[in-house]
């Protein structure tokens, strides 16, 4: 019987889709590497806290978040964009939903979900004893609430995609036809009734078409909906049903939590969490200092400085995250809310594309640089989602004769002779780059992309003359700036596996901008009724991720594992992806001090 306490790894699920950081970005010494000498096998570390010695009473816990920006501080799912404000709302902030090792919701969270196929319906009944921070109940009201701030047109997040449009009257309530989304039905306090024009197998994954929050609707009182990013109930004041509570908040740099003492899951074992931005130049030296218990979104690419420091354990597991390069082909309409696809963009030959592609070996720098704990990325689909990974997909292997051969046949030419291409049209050709900085290998790293491209006989050049902070860098990709042509990112896939939030024509996460009727087709065979057949979805799955790897919008380069050093002094914290309980809920700690 699992325990009626919600998961962290869903929690970052239904707070899916977020951009990571850079952290671990690249690589270097003098030559490009770090001073790895062994590779890792990530399957062989422990996902849970070893520790027999009894707990003390209470203590506080302190956490360092590893992060080379400052934190946006956007604390409702409504409204956060990126991992690092997931992180910080991982010990407050739940989502609905309680899902298994497969992440597939099941029964037992704060919430239960009934999905008709036959009706095209999903239902919501909320648990009874399901209570905000501030005493109030979960009710009906609250789940609708979320639903109708994201569908409004003066909504300022990114939430509002496909998955909202599926909802009957969704677009009506859009556009200002209604008042009211027809579709939703609140049955009772506790029980919402969503129909849709379509259901489809996502919908039983954690992030997966059945939206998982809801927001506390007595707390936003008085504020308009354009004005709600910017307000003291998402900055400042959140109300949550966690199991922590923010009482603090220094903007950009940390965040204090105490116990929700309306916790449904029972009440917490610290007195205090203690949540602190860190700069990853830095961590190495305050985990030998001893001054944090845990340390989230630790480099991996630093991993031999850290590995063996005294007083702590070091977990690890398969990151639900790619890194990749993405090519900029288009602009977000903002009042049509799609992506419209330029023809005619810099980067609208695939063969140019693939050709990029080809020519880096991200098999050395997963190995070399990361001590094995990055590895080659071959389809957008990662390996942690099981047989829904294309394992017949090869990927972009390092081939610079074949990088060359494309070019050459597409018509990419050195006409003047100084050794790089010209375009088509025999015109110049200068290629914008725009990656992150942060962490020791993020600058390596993205010299070493543009050195092979250089290789291939492509002038690429930095966005900007330099590395970009985190939050400058995804601003400028959600304002499609025209300096960016090809770009380094990364994505938290979040738990359900299906491409559309990322990749969809109506996905504002879709910062590629690309689109086109194949895509659309394929993309939406895989969130079809169809596909509540197992094999029928596998084989849509498989087709869409051919598709992309042939299309090259998007390029896959590294699959990501994820290591967390914990102080010995932590007891009763699991990182397993199939954790049935809140590990912020259940730590403690064995001693007054580390």
């Amino acid at each position: 019987m699992k325990k009626n306490i919600f998961g962290m790894v869903t929690l970052l699920s239904v707070l899916a889709l977020a951009a990571c950081g850079s952290n671990g970005g690249g690589t270097d010494s003098s030559d490009g590497s770090n001073s790895a000498t062994e590779t890792e096998d990530v399957s062989s570390f422990p996902t849970s806290v070893t520790n027999d010695a009894d707990a003390v009473d209470g203590g506080t816990l302190d956490v360092a978040v590893v992060m080379d920006t400052q934190f946006q501080g956007l604390f409702q799912t409504e409204f956060y964009q990126d991992a690092y404000d997931a992180q910080f709302m991982s010990p407050s902030n739940e989502s609905l939903f309680l899902t298994d090792a497969d992440f597939k919701i099941v029964d037992g969270g704060a919430a239960n979900l009934e999905i008709d196929q036959d009706n095209n319906t999903a239902t919501i009944t909320l648990r009874d004893n399901l209570t905000w921070s501030d005493g109030e109940d979960v009710t009906a009201d609250d789940v609708i609430f979320s639903y109708e701030v994201i569908g409004n047109k003066d909504y300022t997040g990114v939430r509002y995609d496909s998955n909202f449009t599926n909802i009957v009257g969704m677009e009506d309530y859009h556009d200002g036809k209604s008042d009211t989304i027809s579709g939703i039905t609140k049955e009772s306090d506790k029980v919402v009734t969503i129909e849709y024009k379509q259901v489809h197998p996502g919908m039983l994954q954690a992030g997966g078409g059945v939206w998982a929050s809801a927001l506390p609707k007595h707390t936003f009182d008085g504020i308009a909906i354009k004005d709600m990013e910017s307000s003291d109930p998402v900055r400042k004041t959140p109300v949550v049903f966690g199991p922590y509570v923010m009482s603090n908040i220094v903007a950009g740099e940390s965040v204090e939590y105490t116990p929700n003492e309306y916790y449904y899951g029972g009440a917490p074992k610290l007195d205090k969490l203690s949540f602190k931005a860190v700069p990853s130049a830095s961590i190495v030296e305050g985990l030998n200092a001893k001054q944090y218990d845990i340390a989230l979104s630790m480099p991996t690419d630093t991993y031999p400085t850290y590995k063996d420091t005294d007083g702590y354990q070091i977990l690890g597991r398969p990151e639900q995250a790619y890194t990749y390069i993405g090519f900029k082909l288009g602009t977000w309409d903002s009042e049509a809310n799609k992506v419209v696809t330029n023809p005619d963009a810099k980067m609208a030959d695939k063969s140019l594309r693939q050709a990029m592609g080809y020519a880096l070996d991200n098999d050395a720098v997963g190995s070399r640089f990361y001590n094995g704990l990055r590895t080659n990325a071959t389809t957008l689909i990662p390996p942690v989602f099981g047989t829904l990974h294309d394992t017949e997909v090869e990927g972009y292997t390092y081939n610079i004769d074949k990088a060359n051969q494309l070019l050459d046949d597409a018509g990419y030419e050195d006409v003047d002779g100084d050794g790089m291409r010209e375009d088509k049209d025999g015109e110049k050709l200068t290629i914008n780059f725009a990656s992150m900085s942060g962490g020791e290998t993020a600058q390596p790293l993205a010299d070493y992309y543009i050195q092979q491209w250089n290789e291939i006989g492509l002038d690429v050049q930095y966005t900007t003359g330099r590395l970009i902070d985190f939050q400058a860098f995804y601003d400028k990709l959600e304002n499609d700036d025209p300096e960016i042509d090809v770009y380094q990112g990364a994505w938290g896939t979040g738990s359900d596996p299906s491409p559309s939030g990322l990749y969809g024509a109506t996905a504002a996460y879709n910062y590629t901008r690309f689109s086109s009727d194949e895509n659309t087709k394929l993309l939406e065979a895989i969130d079809s009724t169809d596909s509540f057949d197992d094999t029928k979805r596998k084989e849509a799955f498989d087709a869409w991720q051919e598709y992309a790897f042939d299309e090259a919008f998007v390029i896959p380069t590294l699959y990501r594992n994820e290591v967390l050093p914990i102080s010995d002094r932590v007891k009763d914290f699991d990182w397993a992806y199939d954790v049935d309980h809140n590990p912020w809920a259940t730590v403690s700690l064995t001693a007054e001090s580390r």
